[in-house]
C-alpha cells in the first residue's frame, strides 16, 4: 500500500511537469501509464486541445467511440523514411477535428483534378494538395493520409495560441513546434548533397523530418495555409525562405534551415542580386521540380531532368531559370533547335532582381560555346581537391576550344580559387574582364585579390568599376562597403 501511494504521487508529480499545450507530451505520457488515472487524463487533456476549434467534438462522446492508438501513432512516430496510411474512419475522425481550419475556405481544398488548380488564382491553390497531387498523382488514400498528417500538426500549434493570437505570436508558435518538438532539420551534408530531391518532396519532409530549403519552406507554408498566416516565399539565387510581411511594412525573415530565426534581409543580398524575388504558390510548386530536374541534371540524366523541367512549366509559366535550365537541358539531348528558341528568349535579359544577364545563352548562340561547353561549366564538386581538379581539367579544354566563352573562362578561375591559388586565378579573372568589363563579381574578385597583394592601385581600380556597375542600379551591397573601408584604412582613396 505504501509502495502505491508513493507510485502514485510520482506520477501526479510527474504529469504536472508535462507543458499544458504539447499534445505530443500528453499521448506519449497516455501510452506509457495508459490504465492510470494520470493516463487516463492526459488522454482526455491530449484530445481536449486536439479539438480545441470544434464545437461537436466532445472528448466524453468521442473518445469511447474510437480507438486512439492510430492517432497517438500519428502524432507521436519518430521521422522515419516509411509514410504511414490512415483508414476511413480514422480520416473522418482527423478531418472532423480539421474542419475550422483555414485552408478548408480555399477554392482548392477537395479539388482533386490538378488542371483545374493550375487554373485557380495562386492564393486560392491548396499547396498541400497541389503539391502531392503533383507528385503522387491518383494515390488518394496516401495523399489524404498526408495531409491529416498536417492537420495535425496544424492543430498541435492551434493549441499554443491563444485567440487573437498576433502573426509574430503565430511564428513563435510554429517555430517551438516545427523545429524544438518536432525537430525538423536541414540534413547532413553528405545526405542532402545526395539527395537533395528527397529531402524537397512534401511526403519525404514530413516522414523523415529532414529537409532541404525548399522542403521546410514548403511545409512552413502549408501549416500557414491552415492557420491564416500570411506568408511570402522569396528566392534569393539558389536558395527559398518564408517571410512576414506586416501591414505598416516590417518584415519578419524565417530561415527554415536554421530553426526559423529572423535572418536580416540585407544578408541574403549579393553582388549580382540587389533585391530579393517574391514568389507565388503556384512558383513554390514548380520550384519543387525544378529541383528535382536539377539533381537529374547533374546525374548525367538529361532526359528526366526535361520531364521535369516540363512539369514544372505550367506552375512556373514563362520563368527565366526555368527557360535557360530546360533549354540548356533540350540541348543535351541533341535538341538544338528547341534549346536554341528557349536561349533566345533569354538572351540579354536581366531579370528585375538582377544586375546583369546571363552571358551563357548568348554565348552559344553567338557560337562561343557547345551543349558540352555548358555542361562542363555546371558540373558540381564536392569537398575533396580531386573533385576540382577533374573540372578543372574539362574547363581547360573547354577554353581551350572555345577562348570566347566566358563563363567557362570565369570558372575556370574559380577552380584555381577554390584550391586557394590566387596566383594563377587572377590572370584568368583579368582575360575574363577584358571580355566582360561590365561583371561587378569578377571586378570584385580581382580588387580584392589585390588588395590582399598590397596593390591597392590596382584594388582602387577594380573596386570603383564594380561600385559603378551596381550604384547605376541602385544597390550599394555590403561586401563592396567592406572592402572599401578596408582599403581606405589601407592606403585611402588619392
Amino acid at each position: 500500500m505504501h509502495f502505491i501511494c508513493i507510485l502514485a504521487t510520482s506520477l501526479s508529480a510527474l504529469y504536472s511537469t508535462l507543458d499544458p499545450t504539447s499534445v505530443s507530451q500528453h499521448f506519449a505520457f497516455y501510452e506509457l501509464y495508459p490504465k492510470t488515472t494520470e493516463g487516463k487524463q492526459a488522454l482526455m487533456h491530449a484530445w481536449e486541445l486536439l479539438s480545441g476549434g470544434c464545437a461537436d467534438c466532445d472528448p466524453e462522446l468521442m473518445l469511447p467511440s474510437i480507438d486512439p492508438k492510430p492517432l497517438i501513432n500519428f502524432v507521436n512516430r519518430i521521422g522515419t523514411d516509411s509514410a504511414l496510411v490512415l483508414n476511413e474512419d480514422q480520416l473522418a475522425v482527423i478531418d472532423k477535428l480539421s474542419k475550422h481550419l483555414l485552408n478548408r475556405q480555399l477554392k482548392g481544398y477537395g479539388l482533386w483534378d490538378l488542371d483545374a488548380m493550375v487554373k485557380l488564382p495562386s492564393e486560392e491553390i491548396d499547396l498541400a494538395r497541389t503539391l502531392l497531387l503533383a507528385e503522387m498523382g491518383d494515390q488518394k488514400e496516401k495523399i489524404r493520409s498526408y495531409e491529416a498528417n498536417i492537420d495535425l500538426m496544424a492543430l498541435q500549434i492551434f493549441a499554443r495560441l491563444k485567440e487573437d493570437a498576433t502573426p509574430l505570436e503565430k511564428i513563435r508558435a510554429f517555430n517551438d513546434y516545427i523545429f524544438s518538438e518536432m525537430r525538423f532539420r536541414f540534413p547532413p551534408h553528405s545526405l542532402h548533397a545526395k539527395d537533395i530531391d528527397i529531402y524537397t518532396f512534401l511526403p519525404s519532409v514530413l516522414d523523415s523530418r529532414r529537409g532541404v530549403c525548399l522542403g521546410v519552406s514548403i511545409l512552413y507554408l502549408c501549416l500557414a495555409q491552415r492557420l491564416g498566416l500570411e506568408l511570402e516565399a522569396i528566392t534569393p539565387p539558389g536558395h527559398i525562405y518564408v517571410r512576414y510581411k506586416a501591414p505598416n511594412g516590417d518584415i519578419v525573415n524565417i530561415e527554415t534551415t536554421a530553426r526559423g530565426i529572423d535572418v536580416p534581409s540585407e544578408m541574403y543580398l549579393g553582388l549580382e542580386t540587389r533585391k530579393l524575388q517574391k514568389r507565388t504558390l503556384h512558383h513554390v510548386v514548380g520550384l519543387a521540380f525544378m529541383n528535382q530536374a536539377a539533381v537529374s541534371w547533374h546525374k548525367n540524366d538529361p532526359q528526366t531532368a526535361i520531364a521535369l523541367y516540363e512539369k514544372a512549366r505550367p506552375f512556373m509559366g514563362d520563368d527565366y531559370l526555368l527557360n535557360m535550365f530546360l533549354g540548356f537541358n533540350y540541348l543535351f539531348v541533341g535538341r538544338e533547335q528547341e534549346g536554341a528558341e528557349l536561349l533566345k528568349k533569354v538572351k540579354g535579359f536581366i531579370p528585375d532582381h538582377a544586375i546583369t544577364s546571363d552571358s551563357v545563352a548568348e554565348d552559344y548562340l553567338a557560337g562561343h560555346a557547345s551543349a558540352d561547353a555548358i555542361q562542363a561549366i555546371y558540373a558540381e564538386v564536392n569537398e575533396t581537391r580531386s573533385s576540382i581538379i577533374e573540372k578543372q581539367k574539362k574547363l581547360e579544354k573547354v577554353v581551350e576550344e572555345f577562348p570566347h566563352f566566358r563563363q567557362g573562362v570565369f570558372h575556370l578561375a574559380v577552380t584555381w580559387l577554390q584550391m586557394g591559388r590566387e596566383k594563377e586565378a587572377l590572370p584568368i579573372l583579368e582575360k575574363y574582364i577584358a571580355m566582360n568589363p561590365k561583371d561587378a563579381t569578377v571586378n570584385y574578385y580581382i580588387a580584392a585579390i589585390q588588395f590582399q597583394r598590397k596593390n591597392f592601385n590596382k584594388a582602387w581600380k577594380y573596386l570603383r568599376s564594380a561600385e559603378k556597375i551596381v550604384f547605376a542600379k541602385e544597390h550599394k551591397p555590403r561586401a563592396l562597403k567592406e572592402l572599401r573601408q578596408a582599403l581606405q584604412q589601407a592606403c585611402p582613396e588619392a
